[in-house]
């Protein structure tokens, strides 16, 4: 039977994707099977609120670097959101802004189990967790359990929506594929092909 517009869910993966790599895709498409996702949204932040931006890649071309990276997936889509608003991209203002693009969807943010318990740093976290339930992504060194973060309040807790994403273990990271490119390493197999020939067309991270 064919999911009607008013029970769509919508995964969503955000963050730098500086560059994307093969580890996303697997996240992306685990959820997307365990979950029954009808599509992913892989957003690049503007400005990251919680990390120093590194490397030469601009907003463009890190977008450039998703939209390669996905095509030939008709259920996974890159979103330009945050980087048209510009500025900081709050994960709370993405939300409120999906959630009135297309109100009756249910959203499911996509998070490293590592990010989840910093939550307490994050804007208006009290409004985001009634925005969407959270898929955490388990990271070396965290046990595949729901993660509450102590220093959340309790009604803040108690909104949190958590599932554990069980997917592939794939311990990649974008940092580590930067260094490697900065050492004349290779990083194939780590990023997809049209990936890798648009960071050396562009002399990316070099």
């Amino acid at each position: 039977m064919t999911r009607t517009k008013c029970t769509r869910k919508i995964g969503i993966l955000g963050g730098t994707f500086n560059p994307i790599h093969i580890g996303h895709l697997i996240i992306a498409q685990d959820a997307m099977e365990q979950f029954g996702l009808d599509c992913v949204k892989f957003i690049p932040s503007a400005t990251p609120p919680h990390k120093k931006y590194e490397g030469n890649a601009t907003a463009a071309q890190r977008l450039a670097m998703v939209r390669l990276a996905i095509r030939g997936n008709a259920r996974f889509e890159a979103d330009d959101i945050e980087i048209r608003r510009g500025g900081t991209s709050y994960s709370v203002d993405t939300l409120t802004s999906l959630r009135r693009r297309d109100p009756q969807a249910q959203f499911y943010f996509i998070i490293g189990a590592d990010s989840l318990q910093e939550l307490h740093r994050w804007r208006e976290v009290g409004r985001l967790v009634r925005l969407c339930t959270f898929v955490i992504v388990v990271r070396p060194g965290f046990e595949p359990r729901r993660v509450v973060d102590p220093k959340l309040d309790a009604a803040t807790r108690r909104r949190l929506r958590q599932h554990v994403l069980r997917g592939h273990a794939c311990d990649i990271a974008s940092r580590d594929i930067r260094a490697r490119v900065a050492r004349g390493e290779s990083i194939r197999y780590l990023v997809p092909d049209a990936v890798l020939q648009y960071i050396n067309r562009h002399k990316l991270y070099r």
